[in-house]
């Protein structure tokens, strides 16, 4: 403990500390001094002595143990170790003997100290990014604890300090606000290196808790589940893995991509588009393009098996952040779109999503249609789940879905759907 080494002790004294009758006594001493911040005070009891163990304590404590059992006040032995031979205190004894002592009250004050400046620089972080009246910033602060509790100080409030500021930067998290990112874009604008946000930085641990919270789901476990959160806040992880399956795309450029996608759709081939694929088209369209839009592949593979000349983008459900690119891109050429999806309470979550974002008009999704479809079945379907749902585009749908009380999915559909879409043009 002491930075300047202490002499040795007398031989004969350093022998009598060091005999195993005074093992307990030491031990016990230690455990206390480490829990006050070695500090000889309060006491310790050693019962069960043997005769040899009374006899030595008798001679440290300077007084005749007779029982078996006894109580030390440790400010005692502490001025009777002070006093005697040893010329020390119980510290500076046990020091000696070894192993050194570990202040371990002063340890968990360092650390609440440390713990207590990382959470202040988080919220400093938070209100500096302006994110502490945001309803999910509390939730978030307090997932950051475990985190920022496993770095060195200095990384700590860097990371909290960055996390905050990506929290404002990403596209989809705030309202008002969309589009896409890359995430190597994002990493270099807040950290000077396009890999500063890749998984397993800190960073990108503190930016997903953030995500997390502000969309009310767990935290991703997975390098799925962590890509489509990040896809969720409108970030691109890359610009390869994640596609967005299409039939019938007529784009009316020269380029050879362009033609391309015209031959496939003459052809009635599905096509899976990356985010590098929408980026290298030029998305001209010719004039009164109508893009139909479902959720379900089944839908694309029967379209094509049928020979549909349609155009259709399938979301794969909730849309992710390639296929909203490509919804943005056609609308941004003028396309109008049709949707349809499940008949359940998230599939009327996604047409909501998707009309209110590029003016869809919805195709069999009247409450005519629902009710048809429940009648065709007799009722055998699946049960409605999760929570009620307004659908944007017909009020009464929501009431007549609570009703009967069963989802209606595209596969129960296809036929129909299919038929619709082998008799429409490529555009009007």
């Amino acid at each position: 403990m002491s930075s300047a080494r202490s002499p040795e002790l007398p031989a004969a004294t350093a022998v009598f500390l060091r005999s195993g009758d005074l093992e307990r006594l030491w031990d016990a001493a230690r455990a206390r001094l480490e829990r006050n911040g070695v500090i000889a005070a309060g006491a310790i009891v050693i019962d069960d002595l043997t005769d040899d163990e009374r006899h030595a304590l008798s001679g440290v404590l300077g007084r005749p143990i007779t029982g078996d059992r006894v109580r030390v006040d440790l400010a005692i032995l502490d001025e009777k170790l002070r006093t005697s031979r040893a010329q020390r205190g119980l510290a500076a004894v046990l020091e000696v003997l070894g192993p050194a002592l570990v202040d371990r009250k002063g340890r968990r004050a360092d650390a609440e100290a440390a713990r207590d400046a990382r959470e202040t620089a988080a919220r400093e972080a938070a209100v500096a990014a302006g994110l502490a009246y945001e309803s999910w910033c509390e939730s978030w602060l307090v997932s950051l604890r475990p985190l920022l509790a496993r770095l060195d100080p200095a990384t700590a409030v860097r990371t909290a300090r960055d996390a905050a500021r990506t929290l404002t930067m990403l596209p989809r998290l705030h309202p008002n606000a969309d589009g896409l990112v890359a995430r190597n874009d994002l990493a270099g604008v807040i950290t000077g290196s396009a890999h500063g946000l890749d998984d397993g930085t800190p960073l990108a641990a503190a930016v997903l808790r953030g995500v997390a919270a502000a969309r009310g789901v767990e935290l991703p476990t997975t390098a799925v589940s962590r890509r489509a959160l990040w896809h969720d806040a409108g970030v691109i992880t890359d610009q390869v893995s994640s596609t967005v399956l299409t039939l019938g795309l007529r784009p009316c450029g020269l380029g050879r991509r362009e033609v391309e996608l015209r031959s496939r759709a003459d052809d009635c081939v599905e096509t899976h588009l990356t985010a590098r694929d929408l980026r290298r088209v030029t998305w001209t369209l010719s004039p009164g393009t109508i893009v139909y839009v479902c959720e379900n592949p089944r839908v694309v593979e029967a379209a094509s098996d049928a020979g549909a000349q349609a155009a259709l983008v399938c979301t794969f459900g909730n849309p992710t952040s390639v296929a909203v690119e490509l919804l943005d891109r056609l609308h941004g050429a003028g396309a109008q779109f049709r949707y349809h999806g499940d008949f359940d309470w998230p599939g009327i979550t996604i047409a909501n999503r998707v009309i209110a974002r590029v003016g869809a008009t919805t195709w069999r999704m009247s409450v005519t249609d629902y009710e048809s479809a429940v009648a065709a079945t007799g009722g055998a379907l699946p049960e409605l789940a999760g929570s009620p749902v307004s659908a944007l585009w017909d009020p009464d749908l929501e009431q007549a879905m609570r009703r009967a009380g069963r989802a209606v999915h595209e596969e129960l559909v296809l036929a129909t759907l299919v038929e619709d879409l082998a008799l429409r043009p490529a555009h009007t």
